[in-house]
């Protein structure tokens, strides 16, 4: 028996519009992957990533998308992915283009690299803010989403968990 080997792409959708992301799913964004991949790469790169494409992940609140498609085509779609500008759902034509965070072989390790980058985006978040009053605001949704106690926090790494006890701070 032969194991099909697939490649993720965590990708972030970057929208001014929040009504674009809000408006998102699964099937339209896997059509306009696709018909992107069609006009980019013609029928050979429509053929080759239809095979083994999917969407796996979608939050539309965060813009978070996780594509799968197929080890050999990867940057196929990968390669495709700048041209999207645009997303069309519903009569409307919202502006907005990709980011690529990471290409992983597991969706465990893209769900790592993703909490890595949340915290990354969250102590960023924290420098950036002019006034206690944002800082406890923030202090507080991220106790309260938090799964981590204390304790779990002082048995990360050294330098992991000084980051997290000074955001929560």
């Amino acid at each position: 028996m032969v194991r099909f080997k697939h490649r993720y792409l965590l990708c972030e959708l970057v929208s001014e519009d929040a009504r674009c992301r809000l408006s998102l799913d699964d099937r339209v964004l896997g059509g306009l992957v696709r018909d992107t991949i069609a006009r980019v790469h013609g029928a050979f790169g429509a053929a080759a990533c239809s095979v083994g494409f999917a969407v796996r992940y979608l939050n539309a609140y965060t813009g978070v998308v996780l594509l799968r498609c197929r080890k050999d085509f990867y940057q196929l779609v990968w390669s495709a992915l700048p041209f999207i500008t645009y997303l069309e759902n519903k009569g409307h034509r919202y502006p907005c283009f990709f980011n690529t965070l990471h290409v992983g072989g597991t969706i465990r390790t893209c769900q790592k690299f993703l909490i890595r980058y949340n915290r990354r985006q969250l102590l960023l978040l924290l420098q950036n803010c002019t006034d206690d009053g944002e800082r406890e605001a923030i202090r507080k949704s991220v106790s309260r989403s938090c799964l981590l106690d204390r304790e779990s926090v002082e048995e990360l790494p050294d330098s992991a968990g000084e980051e997290v006890t000074e955001a929560m701070e």
